[in-house]
């Protein structure tokens, strides 16, 4: 915001980050005329990354709006106008009878993220009765009312079932693009109409256009090549088991199976140093670092924070980052600088149950590990057959650069650091 008379204040959009060149204004909070306090959000406005809070610099009065709901904006445009000086529009406040009865009840206190999940799930988030201090709406009061509402499951809701994860725990899924479960910025289906063939048209919002974008843009400019294996994790499901206790009681934090995925995934890529490349032009682009983007579903849509210097971090401190992504992902709070860049990329189709997928590469990058959902098998061992937790693995990249040789024993690398962990552990 900047200042253009002694009272008055603009309202500016936020400065963009380099890789974003517009947003779209989802919900003034405010209306002309009404009162605003220095630091309330005046209005939410997404990004193909993030939704950002746009709070007021100055306690005054918003007397214009130059952008609506839904509009196009770039960063540093002026969308609102407030009058530090000027006296708020009065209206009647809510009274209380005799008896002590209640007259006109206040709207509950609802936050712009339980905001915008109450218009996603279509509830009415004015009626509902918060249970969280101060009678404010919390997001359990949201989804507890469309569960009332829809209490009767649809034969696609029934169809799918509880989804879990061998892998991973159930809303974290390790990052990228491919083709097993719903995303969860699907539009409702609509109900059928009697005597009629329902049809609904829903604008993309400007994250799954973005997605939409970069998935196509990989297909277009790289040639994807997938190839598979299969990994006993028995072993590290019983160092895990073995562990977890004593792990959680000294860092504070669950051991779950992400650590392993990504620490074999570090261990291959230092091993095969093309696989964390970019392409460029005609150049490749060696990376002496170690990003790896995680996927986490958030109710908005499907976001990719980004684990920075991955070699360098405990099994607690990538415990404890991805906890905190998922955290700051439910609430609209992870920034674009930690949704920026990555040099490789995990995926997990197991979150959906899925047994086999081709995964798409995330452009810049070169590579992409799939996770599958881990199931009981027989499997020969010894000359014997014998029952053991398998899990399929699957690594698209980019054929450019990588050549097929590279692509299997990168692969066989992971495979062999998840069979024995204490490669891991050791960084042998």
């Amino acid at each position: 915001m900047s200042t253009i008379e002694s009272n008055l204040v603009e309202v500016k959009v936020p400065q963009l980050s380099e890789s974003v060149s517009e947003a779209t204004l989802l919900t003034w909070h405010k209306k002309i005329g009404e009162a605003v306090a220095e630091g309330e959000n005046l209005i939410d406005i997404e990004t193909d990354k993030v939704v950002l809070e746009l709070p007021a610099s100055k306690s005054g009065v918003l007397t214009r709006i130059l952008k609506g709901d839904g509009e196009k904006v770039t960063g540093n445009e002026v969308i609102a106008q407030i009058d530090t000086e000027a006296a708020a529009a009065t209206t009647p406040s809510p009274s209380k009878g005799e008896g002590g009865g209640e007259g006109v009840k206040p709207p509950p206190a609802v936050s712009p993220s339980v905001r915008k999940l109450a218009h996603e799930k279509e509830v009415d988030a004015g009626s509902l009765q918060g249970s969280g201090p101060g009678g404010r709406v919390t997001k359990d009061d949201v989804l507890n009312a469309m569960q009332q509402v829809k209490s009767t499951p649809s034969p696609l809701q029934a169809a799918e079932g509880p989804l879990r994860s061998s892998g991973v725990p159930t809303g974290v899924l390790l990052a990228g693009g491919e083709g097993g479960g719903r995303s969860p910025i699907t539009p409702p289906i609509p109900q059928p109409i009697a005597g009629g063939r329902a049809e609904q048209r829903v604008p993309m919002t400007r994250i799954r256009q973005r997605i939409a974008e970069r998935l196509l843009q990989s297909q277009q400019n790289a040639a994807i090549l997938t190839t598979f294996n299969e990994v006993n994790m028995q072993p590290v499901i019983e160092l895990r088991n073995k562990y977890k206790d004593a792990f959680e009681k000294k860092h504070g934090i669950k051991l779950g199976f992400s650590s392993f995925f990504i620490k074999a995934a570090v261990l291959a890529l230092q091993k095969f140093p093309i696989v964390n490349a970019s392409v460029d032009g005609t150049d490749i682009i060696y990376h002496g670092y170690f990003d790896i983007g995680i996927a986490i579903g958030s109710e908005r849509g499907l976001v990719v924070p980004i684990i920075r210097d991955a070699d360098k971090l405990s099994f607690a401190d990538i415990e404890k980052q991805i906890a905190d992504f998922a955290a700051r992902a439910k609430v609209g709070k992870l920034t674009m600088e930690e949704l920026t860049g990555g040099t490789f990329s995990i995926t997990n189709g197991g979150v959906f149950g899925s047994m086999l997928s081709t995964p798409i590469i995330n452009p810049p990058q070169s590579a992409i590990l799939g996770i599958h959902a881990t199931k009981d098998r027989p499997v020969a061992e010894n000359g014997q057959v014998v029952i053991r937790p398998m899990n399929y693995l699957a690594v698209s990249y980019d054929h450019r650069i990588i050549d097929g040789r590279e692509a299997v024993q990168f692969l066989v690398t992971i495979k062999e650091a998840l069979e024995y962990p204490g490669r891991v552990l050791l960084d042998l």
